[in-house]
């Protein structure tokens, strides 16, 4: 949820799955810990031999459940103007499949350069140095991880799973409220 406000989204298709499963799910729960790929959350409620078809039962609605509404964060499209107006370039860089995370990308108007998919952790860094990032912005411990790898700045905002006090103490180079800092910070780094 760095970008886009995808946790209703996400609780419907999660809601929708466990009637057509028959199995409980919590949703609450699921996107109180949204970042991991989505089949190390559906191990949390399903036998392993379940998963690989309730993840694509889980993308086959997405499209229709979820990202109708899908929400841009607060501060997310001044963040990539900022980067902009400095020159500066933009990539996405998520856990999400490519398929849904391009569409969030279009639905919600982000000027992006680039949008790489179903990567997470520091396995995002490979994405993040191919494109030359000098900072690397996320709402997850993870991502921390993923600008290290990728030799980037970590610009961690506490509008996921974590707040700023524990983004800062697992490392984050920088830690911000959310995206409406971004601007103001990116003026002063850059």
């Amino acid at each position: 949820m760095t970008l886009a406000d995808t946790r209703s989204g996400i609780a419907a298709v999660f809601d929708e799955l466990a009637v057509r499963l028959g199995v409980v799910i919590d949703s609450a729960v699921v996107i109180s810990r949204l970042g991991p790929p989505l089949e190390l959350e559906l191990a949390n409620w399903l036998p392993e031999e379940d998963i690989p078809g309730a993840a694509a039962l889980f993308r086959e609605l997405y499209p229709d459940v979820a990202l109708p509404v899908h929400t841009a964060m607060s501060g997310a499209h001044e963040a990539i103007k900022a980067v902009r107006e400095a020159g500066g370039g933009v990539i996405v860089v998520t856990g999400k499949n490519i398929h849904d995370a391009r569409r969030t990308v279009d639905l919600l108007g982000f000027d992006v350069d680039e949008v790489v998919g179903s990567v997470f952790g520091a396995g995002k860094g490979g994405a993040l140095a191919r494109f030359g990032a000098d900072a690397y912005v996320g709402d997850h411990v993870a991502d921390i991880e993923a600008a290290r790898a990728g030799g980037a700045v970590s610009v961690a905002v506490a509008t996921g799973p974590y707040t700023v006090g524990e983004l800062r103490d697992h490392g984050a180079d920088v830690a911000l409220s959310d995206l409406t800092e971004f601007a103001a910070w990116f003026g002063d780094w850059n």
